[in-house]
């Protein structure tokens, strides 16, 4: 089977090809963007990390013509401002059926199931997969959605697997070294 060098190693030439046509990047938030844990405050305050060299690869991306949006089926203003910060044009909160929430971001969208890659998790980001080109889940994904996706990260969710995925999305298209600015 052949392969080709990137950064993060050897990619299968299937999988380099899928990342090449993505137009659409779909991520879950809590497990993807963040570790999956939600640390609560004695006065209902609700906090979550957030890795800034993901931040950083996600500005690359939208920098470089690729559309992010993120589907989560939580709700938090903390989500809210990360996301317009990175400048992530489809934000889906509160959407606990992440099928259908896809197919109305494609609408919305106009951008082709062939050219989308739903990243996840845990098994509610297997409604991503349906309808999406590419399925990735991250390193440390439930084993049933490891099962269902097309490639796993070498890094956890909350720990650069979104860089990881971000980088490859830029090298695919020869732009990995076509972006500088701040980490956010």
């Amino acid at each position: 089977m052949a392969s080709i060098a990137t950064i993060y190693g050897d990619l299968d030439a299937q999988i380099y090809a899928k990342f090449k046509s993505i137009k659409l990047l779909v991520c879950d938030i809590d497990g993807v963007f963040s570790d999956g844990r939600i640390y609560l405050g004695e006065n209902n305050e609700e906090y979550k990390a957030f890795h800034t060299r993901d931040g950083f690869g996600i500005k690359a991306i939208v920098n470089a013509g690729i559309d992010v949006a993120v589907v989560t089926g939580r709700t938090s203003s903390i989500v809210e401002r990360r996301m317009r910060a990175l400048n992530v044009r489809y934000i889906f909160q509160g959407r606990e059926d992440k099928s259908v929430a896809l197919q109305e971001l494609l609408a919305v969208s106009g951008v082709a199931p062939n050219a989308v890659a739903a990243v996840g998790d845990d098994v509610p980001d297997i409604g991503l997969f349906k309808h999406a080109e590419f399925a990735i889940a991250v390193a440390d994904a439930h084993p049933l959605v490891k099962q269902r996706a097309d490639w796993v990260t070498e890094n956890r969710g909350g720990f650069g697997a979104v860089r990881e995925i971000c980088d490859l999305l830029l090298s695919v298209n020869g732009k990995l070294d076509d972006f500088t600015g701040a980490s956010v």
